[in-house]
This record gives structure tokens, C-alpha cells and sequence, in this order.
């Protein structure tokens, strides 16, 4: 199985901006650009704006990409 490339992966990542904008309102565009689609910087900006555990902004992010992968 081929990875995907990391240009590959930032590209999706734009895709998928929009419906993680849906999911965590407060973040900023700029701020979703930042993370990229890596999913741990994602979970640290999540957890740090909406003040809420570490494991459960994992979570969240996990659920986001599982339901989002296309």
C-alpha cells in the first residue's frame, strides 16, 4: 500500500477545512491551515480552544478523519 505524499495529504486537508470548521467553530482558518491535517496538532489546538482533556480532543479528531476519509 502507497502512502499518501505530503502534498497529496495538505490537499485533502483543504478539502476536508470546511467540515472541520463545521465541527470546531471557534478555530480560525488560519489556524486550520497551521495544523495541516496532522491530527496531533489538530487535537493540542482543539484541546487548548475549547479547554477540554487531551484524550477527548484525540477523540474528537480521531472521529473527524474516520468519518471523513474519502
Amino acid at each position: 500500500m502507497n502512502l499518501p505524499s505530503v502534498d497529496e495529504l495538505k490537499g485533502k486537508w483543504r478539502e476536508q477545512m470546511g467540515a472541520a470548521k463545521v465541527a470546531w467553530g471557534e478555530l480560525t482558518d488560519d489556524e486550520l491551515l497551521k495544523v495541516e491535517g496532522h491530527e496531533d496538532k489538530l487535537a493540542g489546538l482543539i484541546e487548548q480552544r475549547y479547554a477540554i482533556s487531551r484524550e477527548e480532543a484525540e477523540k474528537q479528531v480521531k472521529h473527524f478523519f474516520d468519518s471523513h476519509r474519502g
